[in-house]
């Protein structure tokens, strides 16, 4: 038995249904990281893959919060300090309904790796609430973002835990969030990321996440010997801020996007998506992607009750590249099929771990570049950093300068993912090229940090 294999099942035997993407993360990092295992008997030796499957701590907690009508809420907050071997803890607070221990330990398990690549000094963590901001007034989540903050400021600070946005967090929750930190510390300095750019924020930041994803993309594209984008149909699923802003970056470089989804259903417009009409009903109105077909007749919605059979409606489109930006697990089997019948070249997650692994493990079969989530949606952590930089400096910077340090940065992190995978005899799989790579730069700083 292989040393990736006893680790998995010494994990498995306390796997359950709240852990169950723990463990489907961890499980690809330890087969993909075995070539590495198996060459240096250090990491085994001294316990690196043990020590960092989990968390230095995981902090939960109450947040008690009243209502418009003065009903006493409650919902639970936690923080997942993962690993600080490269930095302080860096990762976002998701607001949404699932929300629980163990999605939030698969988020900050990714994040170590991710940010691990990026290059910069930040370890990893993740956190949040099963509060959920939709439907809520802003005085509602204003009240609850006060309560969240006035426990989480014990545990996070400028060079201790660095929290951004992720789900149901945006700009206007980090507002609130922030407001509450300098309340209760009188301290303004920069303990979150995602700040509205007048007060502390960095320039392109609702960006960096969409347009990185592409910009792995063409690099992945390049290296592979592949053609470029320009002038290919996409794919793309989702809505939210990563979906709108991949769709962007495509249509600014020539790419026509045709699909974009939502909880409800899937738009195709074959003429390509009209990206201010969408930017209209989910950004400004937060609706419903119904509202698409009543301004673009011509377009087809399709609903989730009509998705075919373990599949999703969106990936029975035919593309040359897809880019699933939803939620994890979406892209399925059946989905993979259907991309591969349909001759998609390219498959780049811009949500995490968005792709079950028997269809990563399909489309890696038939040759499909395949860009994983940690290396390729690291866009978001990557401009998160050089808010940081910009808040310890006191400085602002352009957007044109980190749109150049964002792309340089994606650029490094694809060729060295590729590199690292032809060195261990894995050329072209960037899944098992990026965990190798991640896990390589954190745990040699913890052999160097001591136990």
């Amino acid at each position: 038995m292989s040393i990736a294999q006893e680790e998995i099942r010494k994990f498995e035997n306390g796997n359950c249904a709240e852990n169950a993407v723990f463990y489907q993360a961890m499980e690809e990092v330890i087969y993909s990281i075995a070539p590495l295992l198996e060459s240096d008997p250090i990491y085994t030796k001294l316990g690196i893959l043990d020590r960092l499957i989990v968390p230095d701590r995981i902090i939960k907690f109450k947040v008690t919060w009243l209502d418009d009508n003065n009903n006493v809420m409650v919902n639970t907050g936690y923080r997942v300090q993962f690993n600080n071997a490269l930095g302080p803890y860096k990762g976002g607070l998701r607001f949404h309904p699932t929300v629980n221990e163990g999605v939030l330990k698969f988020l900050g398990f990714e994040q170590i790796l991710k940010n691990s690549l990026t290059g910069l000094p930040i370890g990893g963590a993740k956190g949040g609430s099963d509060f959920n901001p939709k439907g809520k007034s802003d005085f509602e989540v204003m009240k609850f973002c006060s309560s969240f903050m006035t426990e989480l400021h014990k545990y996070i600070g400028a060079r201790m835990d660095v929290p951004a946005g992720d789900i149901g967090v945006g700009a206007r929750e980090i507002g609130y969030l922030y407001g509450e930190y300098k309340k209760i510390t009188s301290t303004y300095e920069g303990v979150l990321t995602g700040k509205p750019f007048f007060f502390g924020g960095s320039l392109m930041r609702p960006e960096a996440t969409g347009y990185g994803a592409v910009y792995f993309t063409e690099t992945m594209l390049e290296l592979e010997n592949k053609e470029p984008l320009n002038g290919k149909v996409c794919t793309v699923s989702g809505a939210g801020n990563v979906a709108l802003h991949a769709i962007e970056k495509l249509q600014q470089i020539g790419a026509m996007v045709v699909s974009c989804s939502d909880s409800h259903g899937t738009i195709y417009d074959s003429r390509g998506v009209d990206l201010d009409l969408l930017k209209e009903i989910k950004l400004k109105k937060r609706g419903s992607l119904e509202e698409y077909v009543q301004m673009h007749t011509e377009a087809k919605y399709t609903p989730v009750s009509e998705y075919p059979e373990g599949g999703h409606a969106v990936w029975e489109i035919p593309c040359y590249a897809a880019f699933p930006c939803a939620t994890q697990n979406e892209l399925t089997e059946v989905d993979a099929q259907n991309l591969i019948a349909n001759g998609c070249v390219s498959v780049t997650e811009g949500a995490n771990m968005p792709s079950t692994p028997q269809a990563i493990e399909l489309l890696q079969s038939h040759k499909i570049c395949f860009a994983p989530a940690k290396a390729a949606n690291a866009g978001g952590v990557v401009v998160s950093e050089f808010e940081m930089s910009q808040n310890a400096s006191m400085s602002k910077w352009s957007f044109e300068k980190v749109d150049f340090k964002l792309k340089e940065t994606m650029t490094m992190i694809c060729k060295r993912v590729a590199l690292t995978a032809k060195d261990y005899g894995v050329e072209g799989n960037y899944v098992d090229g990026a965990n190798i790579a991640g896990f390589k730069k954190v745990a040699d700083a913890m052999i160097a940090e001591g136990i």
